[in-house]
This record gives structure tokens, sequence and C-alpha cells, in this order.
């Protein structure tokens, strides 16, 4: 049996500036699992830069509101909302609120590493 806390994993500045917690990545840890998944959040009034990965994304919105750049498409995202990022779209997330901040879990397949991101900003 495999348990984390979130409060136990170190948080970091992920490639796209966001503050990052990874939870599970079969590329780093012995899993039967072909994903990753991963906690972020950004900050009131603050956005993640462009980027891709080539592979395929999903966000789910824990807390917060933002809007969701994919491609040349947007969309206004608040909590327990879901977002299908397909592999090489060009994307982002802004934090449109003035005080809260926006969390999300991330789960990338196959599971993310460096080799799959290009960050544009």
């Amino acid at each position: 049996m495999l348990v984390k806390s979130l409060k136990d994993l170190p948080e970091f500045t992920a490639g796209d500036n966001s503050f990052l917690r990874e939870i599970l990545n079969s590329n780093k840890e012995k899993l039967s699992i072909g994903y990753s998944l991963a906690w972020f959040r950004v900050l009131p009034k603050h956005k993640t830069w462009q980027h891709a990965l080539a592979a395929s994304e999903v966000y789910y919105i824990i807390s917060g509101k933002g809007i969701m750049h994919i491609d040349k498409e947007s969309k206004e995202v608040q909590a327990n909302d879901t977002v299908y990022i397909p592999p090489n779209a060009l994307q982002w997330i802004e934090n449109s609120s003035e005080t809260e901040t926006l969390v999300a879990l991330c789960i990338v397949d196959p599971a993310w590493k460096p080799e799959l991101e290009t960050v544009l900003e």
C-alpha cells in the first residue's frame, strides 16, 4: 500500500511557473501506472507560462477560478471543472481572482518527464 500526504511532498516552481507538488510519477517510482499525478497552485492575478506537452493532460480544479487557454480557445473554469488538454496543444491557465489561489490536480499521460515539455516564456 502506498499512501502519501500532500503536506509531506516538497513544493517547487514548475517549468510553467506554477507552484507544484508531484504526487505520483511512474518515471520516478516503481508504480504500475503510465501517468503522473501532481497538485499545483497559481497565485491570485498570476498565470502559468505558455507551454506545450507531448502528452495528454487533464486538470481538475479543486478551488478558485480562472481562464484556461488551449491553442486559440479560452474558457472560464472554476472549482469542480475538469479540463482535457490534447498532446502538443499550446496552453496556460490564469487565475482571474483578486484574492483566491487557484488550486488543481493535473494528470499527464504518459507520465511527465522534462523532455515532454516545451515552455515558451
